[in-house]
């Protein structure tokens, strides 16, 4: 099966070029540079749409973006008549004005020109948004622009309403999955995780150790109020009062990593440094990545995300802390409860501070990690993702057979 792939790899680093990238690896990269035999059938043929430079103009509008869609739509048509690719992958906006209307343009461009159209769903919440937030006119023009959607693969059934939203014909479910970054967790990881967590259980319990414990809480994705930076740092705090009122001897420490979106939310959490308090207990690590960032993922006893970004849905900071065997700390959010085993007793409803550090003590009380890492092997990795995504791909010539 030849297959288009019209989606950017990083950098920008994000959930949703990370996965694509890992997708176009396992499928054996693209054909054009280099003919790797790849047991999945897939031939990907890549325009890197690569729109954003950075974080902070995702999803902005700039001049320059209007002529990189004319490119990127150039090479699209090249290589559908170069090379007879059919079938045209496509990963749709967020609920977001400037990004749907680049959705549009390049529908308009190229729809017509391919026989199958695939929508992978990496963000959430597009169809709410469109009944919510847009004219009766965007809504027509979406649905016009990008009909027949001959298949949408979505990562959860939370997400399905997207899909179901643009009419398609099939709709797939497949979560996503990454390579295990600890493949020694049983030798290396398990038994600090087991270690940490009698440590906590003692003193829960009473008993009063030679010295405080210092417990790392790790919040790990881009730094913004939206992902829940200041939400977890409030957490914390109030966690550690509540501890020191109770006289009980563990202290929190929140490792916050990741690149700040915007000046606004940096100044702010700059001029919260200069309170002494918070400052003793929230650290920023910056953006993060290799072993700094699996460094970050072993040392800490608990992973804190109490997000609520619009376009939510499957993130993969999730997915590597319970590779890690962290507890998780996290909302009842788009589909982030799906993501955890069930009846997960992790999430909060939203970003309240206190009833955050209240489900962190619960959690630090309760759970050693063992549990989501077991979920981890069993949902999130690499190889069931790449052959459940490739077996919906299939799918689509297999139906029109």
């Amino acid at each position: 099966m030849k297959l288009l792939v019209f989606a950017h790899t990083p950098p920008p680093h994000h959930g949703q070029s990370y996965m694509v990238q890992l997708m176009l690896a396992g499928f054996g990269g693209d054909c054009r540079r280099a003919r790797v035999t790849n047991p999945h059938g897939i031939e990907c043929y890549h325009v890197n749409a690569r729109f954003s430079r950075g974080l902070s103009d995702v999803g902005e509008f700039q001049g320059a973006k209007m002529f990189l869609i004319f490119w990127f739509c150039a090479q699209a048509l090249w290589l559908r008549f170069r090379y007879g690719v059919k079938n045209f992958y496509y990963v749709p906006a967020p609920g977001k004005r400037v990004a749907l209307y680049r959705d549009w343009l390049v529908m308009l461009l190229c729809r017509v020109f391919f026989k199958n159209m695939i929508l992978h769903w990496h963000a959430a919440g597009l169809a709410k948004w469109l009944e919510t937030a847009t004219t009766i006119g965007s809504r027509a023009a979406t649905y016009r622009l990008f009909r027949p959607v001959d298949l949408s693969i979505v990562l959860s059934r939370y997400n399905v309403a997207d899909a179901e939203k643009l009419l398609s014909r099939h709709i797939r479910v497949v979560s996503n999955g990454i390579p295990d970054p600890c493949p020694d967790f049983l030798n290396t990881i398990l038994p600090r995780r087991r270690e940490c967590f009698a440590a906590r259980q003692r003193i829960f319990a009473g008993e009063m150790p030679a010295a405080s414990l210092t417990v790392n809480i790790l919040f790990l994705a881009h730094c913004t109020r939206e992902k829940g930076l200041f939400a977890a740092a409030e957490a914390v705090l109030r966690a550690n009062r509540d501890l020191a009122a109770r006289r009980v001897p563990m202290k929190l420490q929140l490792i916050a990593a990741g690149n700040f979106v915007t000046a606004g939310e940096q100044d702010e959490f700059d001029r919260l440094r200069q309170n002494v308090d918070f400052a003793a207990a929230v650290q920023h690590a910056g953006f993060v990545s290799g072993e700094r960032k699996a460094a970050l993922y072993r040392e800490a006893d608990l992973f804190l995300f109490p997000t609520r970004y619009l376009g939510e849905n499957q993130p993969v900071n999730l997915i590597e802390a319970m590779a890690f065997g962290l507890p998780i700390v996290t909302t009842r959010w788009r589909s982030l409860p799906e993501m955890l085993p069930e009846n997960y007793p992790g999430l909060v409803n939203g970003q309240e501070p206190d009833e955050i550090a209240a489900v962190i003590l619960k959690v630090l009380a309760e759970k050693s990690g063992e549990r989501v890492r077991r979920h981890f092997i069993g949902q999130f990795t690499i190889e069931q993702h790449l052959a459940a995504l490739a077996a919906a791909l299939r799918s689509v010539e297999a139906e029109a057979a």
